[in-house]
């Protein structure tokens, strides 16, 4: 296992030998830092696709991977369908992360589209996914859902279950994967953050 970033804030334990330069890479979930993103370049040599669909992070992305051509980024969050969410304030003032599922009860604050990783991949061409980052303030069990259901092929999936949450949500979730095949290789529980590894069931 690899760590990628700062496993206290974004980073994750890795299983390096899945991913190299030809990796495909979804990273859902950028806020105002892509030292995981920029991290997952620099080690494997691939290129990563990240995501957010929030105006502040897009700003923030602009200039910190304006050096780095292998860094894509979309306006958009990742969801189970192809669509357009309300997302709802931070929970302080300042925080640049907000929610689709209302996660911390603020009020609304903006539109953004939605994609499915299912509408992703056909678009871009890709029959399976190296890595998939989901750090979605609350939307991951809708995109975790999508991803069993669909029989997506994920070989790496890392996922941040964001607090505040019941243990058991979080819980029933990972039983669901494991019948969905995955094996949960990593994990750092902590107050503020809850973040697990798991390689899927077609990773060789």
């Amino acid at each position: 296992m690899t760590a990628v970033g700062d496993l206290g804030y974004g980073g994750y334990l890795l299983p390096g030998s899945l991913l190299g330069p030809d990796s495909v890479c979804f990273l859902a979930g950028t806020g105002e830092d892509i030292s995981f993103d920029l991290g997952v370049i620099a080690r494997f040599g691939c290129k990563v696709l990240a995501m957010d669909p929030v105006p502040r992070a897009a700003k923030h992305v602009e200039v910190a991977a304006a050096h780095e051509p292998r860094f894509e980024f979309l306006p958009v969050a990742l969801w189970s369908e192809d669509t357009t969410l309300t997302f709802h304030a931070p929970r302080e003032n300042g925080y640049v992360s907000q929610s689709a599922v209302n996660l911390h009860h603020t009020t609304p604050d903006f539109t953004a589209s939605a994609r499915s990783v299912a509408s992703l991949m056909q678009e871009r061409g890709h029959d399976h996914i190296d890595l998939l980052k989901i750090s979605a303030e609350g939307s991951e069990y809708e995109i975790l859902d999508h991803v069993a259901d669909s029989g997506i092929d994920v070989r790496v999936l890392c996922v941040e279950y964001a607090q505040p949450a019941a243990a058991s949500r979080a819980q029933d979730s990972v039983n669901m994967l494991k019948r969905a095949g995955y094996e949960l290789v990593a994990a750092s529980v902590r107050t503020w953050n809850w973040k697990l590894t798991f390689v899927g069931p077609h990773a060789s």
